[in-house]
């Protein structure tokens, strides 16, 4: 069985996977970061899970692994091969995708988290068969993945689909970013989360709390969670005015919230546009695995020498 090396970099775990010319999992696995014993200790994990996948491969198939993906959080020079810098990962400039080439002896592709992600939910998930598509995660921050023609586009200088750090309310709360307003600031599942635990005087209270309470038919939650459908709303639309994509894909952790979530945010979407074309707006079809699944699809479209990911040899 011919097959290649997945793995998905998260800031506490990495999920792994032998994945098969088809996109599906063979095998799969997952480990923790070990972040708390330094970025070196990171980075030998992965390269020693990357070595355990090659040998299960070969033991389980008969044949090695052809190629690898692996999927990084944080700021990643695709061209280069390098995670440039996670802060919850405590690495700057690391040749990743050398050192993995090197352990493994086979190529390696390296791509950003959202975009491999994205990626996977574009070609063979919720946004399959679309030639245009936007994928966005609403966890901790919110990134966002540009589809277009079965590859996702990284931008100039890497950063496309950043629509976290659209301005939505002007002169509003501070991001890190060093701007003010930032959608990220009120619409992401941290965002809620602060807000809602703020409302009902409970520090411990977060996002998945907010959406019960919204359920159960609770003012307060009511009104956290329409500021929150609003300000996405708002960011989606000029992201949708800038991109016209056909399929809007939501994830994240907020996207659990099923229609408590998609029901309002298709009525504000709908509200907003005027001249634009609405796309489709569907949730994430994939969960966790979307992240392993994507650099499958990185490291197969490494072996097929094409150009449809941002990715290359």
């Amino acid at each position: 069985m011919r097959h290649v090396i997945a793995l998905d970099v998260g800031g506490t775990g990495i999920k792994a996977a032998l994945a098969g010319p088809g996109g599906e999992l063979l095998h799969r696995t997952r480990r923790a970061t070990g972040r708390e014993r330094g970025p070196e200790a990171v980075v030998a994990g992965i390269l020693d899970l990357a070595a355990e996948l090659r040998a299960e491969g070969a033991d389980r198939f008969g044949v090695p692994a052809e190629a690898a993906g692996v999927a990084v959080p944080g700021i990643v020079d695709t061209d280069r091969g390098l995670a440039v810098y996670a802060a919850n990962l405590g690495w700057r400039d690391l040749p990743l995708r050398a050192l993995l080439g090197e352990r493994l002896g086979v190529p390696v592709a390296l791509g950003h988290d959202v975009r491999t992600g994205g990626l996977a939910e574009g070609r063979i998930g919720a946004g399959r068969g679309a030639d245009r598509f936007l994928f966005v995660p609403l966890g901790t921050g919110i990134a966002g993945a540009i589809g277009i023609d079965g590859r996702v586009e990284a931008g100039a200088h890497g950063f496309a689909g950043e629509i976290g750090h659209i301005v939505v309310r002007p002169g509003g709360d501070p991001c890190p970013c060093g701007q003010r307003g930032c959608l990220e600031r009120y619409a992401s599942a941290a965002a809620v989360g602060r807000a809602w635990a703020a409302a009902a005087a409970d520090p411990e209270a977060d996002a998945t709390d907010c959406a019960r309470a919204v359920g159960s038919g609770d003012p307060r939650a009511g009104r956290v969670w329409r500021d929150a459908v609003d300000a996405l709303a708002d960011g989606l639309v000029t992201a949708l005015t800038l991109l016209d994509p056909r399929v809007l894909i939501i994830g994240g952790g907020l996207a659990e919230a099923g229609e408590t979530l998609f029901t309002p945010l298709r009525e504000a979407v709908a509200r907003r546009v005027t001249f634009q074309k609405p796309p489709t707006i569907v949730p994430a079809a994939l969960g966790d695995s979307a992240g392993c699944l994507g650099a499958g699809l990185l490291a197969w479209d490494l072996l097929d020498h094409t150009d449809r990911t941002e990715v290359t040899a």
